[in-house]
């Protein structure tokens, strides 16, 4: 069982507090688990709070340093919406040197400025106190792992598990991402981690039993300690 204190939360652009909780082992880097970046994708939401009550109640587990943000972007999972209430992707806020303000989708509004989101900031002020080795963001689109830097090896082990298919490039530009920034500014490397959808055959239920051994095993593998000393 893992001990986790709250941090000092952030703030949304409608004042909604953002969670954030950290493990009481201080160390060099940290595993991060970020839920909620774009607030439709309640799947990777669910997921990620069973994966963070295992490891409140499990009690058989080894510390480790860990970070979990719940939710990211509590005004759109609260309305239901992809961006924030400035209609912002965050996932395309970061500042990244391919940040750039134009955009051909509404839904990939990468804002004014890069960091120009109090959502984003607050997640920038966390990597900066606590170091990331590796981030784990969980999202929802169509099953995929998508690996970004010196984590493929992680990929390939979830996907022994969930079967989702590995790769390195989603097929299209994604300026400002947290994928790039991850390993661009922190030496972090980053899997995005794309749940499918809900549908007629697909519960909440259906989509964490297809994801629970892989990741409860990862947390407990030598490969992730092997990362967050690297």
């Amino acid at each position: 069982m893992m001990i986790f204190s709250s941090l000092t939360s952030g703030t949304s652009v409608e004042g909604a507090e953002i969670t954030a909780f950290k493990t009481d082992l201080e160390a060099e880097k940290y595993l991060y688990l970020l839920g909620g970046t774009h607030g439709d994708e309640v799947e990777g939401v669910y997921v990620l709070q069973q994966l963070y009550n295992w490891l409140k109640n499990e009690h058989s587990l080894r510390d480790l340093p860990i970070v979990v943000i719940p939710i990211l972007n509590p005004d759109g999972y609260r309305s239901g919406s992809r961006m924030n209430s400035h209609a912002v992707d965050l996932n395309r806020n970061y500042p990244t040197k391919n940040w750039s303000p134009n955009f051909k989708k509404e839904k990939h509004n990468p804002g004014p400025s890069a960091l120009s989101e109090p959502e984003n900031i607050f997640l920038d002020k966390l990597f900066h106190k606590f170091n990331p080795g590796l981030i784990l963001s969980f999202h929802s689109w169509k099953p995929i792992l998508n690996f970004n830097s010196d984590c493929e090896d992680v990929a390939e082990y979830l996907s022994s598990y969930n079967e989702y298919p590995v790769t390195g490039d989603i097929g299209y530009p994604t300026p400002g991402s947290l994928g790039t920034y991850g390993p661009e500014k922190f030496d972090a490397p980053v899997i995005t981690f794309e749940c499918p959808v809900l549908n007629d055959e697909i519960s909440l239920k259906k989509i964490w039993n297809e994801n629970e051994e892989g990741l409860k095993s990862f947390l407990q593998s030598e490969l992730l300690l092997k990362k967050l000393k690297k």
